[in-house]
């Protein structure tokens, strides 16, 4: 099909794409490789140039294998990685090996010669289109039937991921009234277990489910290989239960379907109620914002005292995407022989395309530039293809998209919820149990489980993979020591250090250091 896209629209057949898809295509007559990547970025395409050779692959350990040159740490990478849990951008970790963007095109001659653009990026002209309530839930619920059906095109098994929130249930609602369903879901042992949930969702749509329940011991037994399937580090604690459910499905299932994606383009995580929140303090001109900040500063703690700091802060510098774990301790970790990058540098371009829009809507293009692709969907793919199942995100289509982004966000954002029009559209076919529910996340029980002694072998791991070169490992011993004490929650900056240090010790190799504390102070 691609092929005779390609000789009947040359380059821009991709326009004409709909779904996930990576590819290479050879135009002989032209001497030229087309490299393509779909518009959300659901598919990887990593490629480098070594020498006279372009390479190409869907992971960058095959790459590293076959490059001419020593594998390096990409310190740049490094120091986003420590903030973001994941490697942004068209870089990686891997020294020379970079990530198409999605939503572009690569041409590269047989001279050499490369170039890229872009056919597609989320949008910077955001026009709430005018509809009446009623009508914004008919053309939801008309968009995502349709997206859903095409997803489910297969000849082979199907199936959905059912976990305790909204997106995964609507997606399954949508699919079961279609016919027949397995559902699967996993989740923890003890209080933090989204199976029971999920379980009684099973029972209302009538699906045939499936369930597993991980426990501290299989999670840290499974960590280690997990790593080693994501590829690129992704310190996302949920890639484990992730790896665990996809495996339990590819018994049954080839391809199957989740929620991935709602968030980002209907406005689902709880941050997105910040600017409301932060909104009785807006007014203040920037010149007094500053001020206050920096009296701020120097003032100890009191009731409050976030509040304010965050109010007076820029968006562009308080609001980097979902996860943001080393911020004012980065320095400390990093090896001060690297050079410090600050994330605001990246995110800066990205800022100012979309000056214009509302903060909801300018955090929700940081996420779908960075979050999306390069935490959300790199593990929902590694984890699936671990398993040789396809994950299919009907969420992620441009005729959803091109209905999510002209809705007004106050339809989308209020003080009680997130994703209201989304809820509501779905009020009918979503339980009851689900449907008022509060967006968690996958609550995965780390801070419990770091406590303990399985703290003190993260630890262990950080220094025997020889990441000395790289981070301050006196004060990893510290973070571990303050989180065991009690002292404060470091367990998603373990957690970070933790998988680093693993992925490093498997694309690396051991290397012996000489590091001493000094170098840090």
């Amino acid at each position: 099909m691609i092929v005779h896209l390609y000789e009947e629209y040359g380059s821009d057949f991709v326009k004409e794409l709909r779904g996930m898809f990576a590819f290479l295509l050879w135009d002989d007559e032209n001497e030229v490789l087309i490299a393509g990547r779909d518009a959300f970025g659901i598919k990887p395409l990593l490629y480098t140039r070594d020498g006279e050779r372009m390479l190409f692959s869907s992971e960058a350990s095959s790459l590293a294998s076959v490059m001419d040159r020593d594998v390096q740490v990409n310190h740049e990478s490094l120091s986003h990685y420590l903030t973001l849990q994941y490697v942004p951008g068209v870089e990686t970790m891997t020294t020379g090996i970079n990530s198409l963007k999605p939503g572009h095109l690569m041409h590269v001659q047989r001279n050499g010669l490369v170039s890229v653009e872009s056919y597609w990026q989320p949008c910077t002209q955001h026009e709430a289109a005018s509809y009446s309530s009623e009508e914004w839930k008919e053309r939801i619920r008309t968009v995502m039937e349709s997206s859903v059906s095409l997803h489910m095109q297969s000849d082979v098994p199907i199936g959905s991921f059912l976990s305790s929130g909204i997106d995964s249930t609507i997606i399954t609602a949508l699919m079961r009234e279609l016919g027949p369903l397995h559902t699967f879901s996993v989740g923890f042992e003890g209080e933090q277990n989204e199976c029971v949930v999920a379980r009684k969702t099973a029972k209302i749509l009538g699906t045939h489910h499936h369930e597993r329940i991980i426990g501290e011991e299989e999670f840290f037994q499974l960590a280690e290989e997990v790593i080693q399937k994501l590829d690129e580090p992704v310190a996302d604690p949920s890639a484990v239960p992730l790896y665990a459910l996809c495996e339990m499905a590819s018994r049954e299932v080839t391809v199957v379907l989740s929620g991935e994606g709602a968030d980002e383009l209907f406005a689902g995580y709880r941050i997105y109620q910040e600017p409301m929140a932060l909104s009785k303090v807006n007014w203040l001109p920037g010149v007094m914002k500053r001020s206050v900040q920096k009296v701020l500063s120097h003032l100890p703690s009191f009731y409050g005292k976030n509040y304010l700091t965050r109010a007076m802060t820029p968006i562009e510098q308080r609001f980097v995407g979902n996860a943001k774990i080393f911020t004012d301790d980065k320095e400390i970790i990093l090896n001060k022989r690297l050079f410090h990058h600050k994330i605001e540098g990246l995110l800066a371009p990205y800022y100012e395309q979309v000056t214009h829009l509302n903060p909801v809507r300018q955090m929700q293009y940081i996420d779908q530039n960075f979050w999306l692709p390069g935490d959300i969907l790199a593990k929902g793919d590694r984890m699936s293809m671990a398993h040789s199942l396809e994950l299919r995100v009907p969420f992620l289509d441009k005729e959803v998209y091109d209905v999510a982004k002209t809705i007004p966000t106050e339809l989308l954002v209020t003080k009680k919820t997130t994703k209201a029009l989304l809820r509501e559209a779905f009020a009918d076919l979503v339980p009851d149990h689900v449907l008022h529910r509060p967006k968690l996340g996958f609550p995965v029980p780390l801070r419990d489980w770091l406590r303990g002694s399985r703290g003190e072998q993260c630890l262990e791991k950080i220094y025997e993979a020889g990441v000395g070169d790289y981070v301050n490992l006196a004060y990893a011993k510290q973070l571990v020591e303050e989180h065991q004490a009690g002292i404060a929650d470091h367990s998603r900056k373990i957690w970070v250090l933790y998988v680093f240090a693993v992925w490093y010790e498997q694309n690396i190799g051991v290397r012996q250091s000489d590091v001493s504390v000094e170098q840090f102070v």
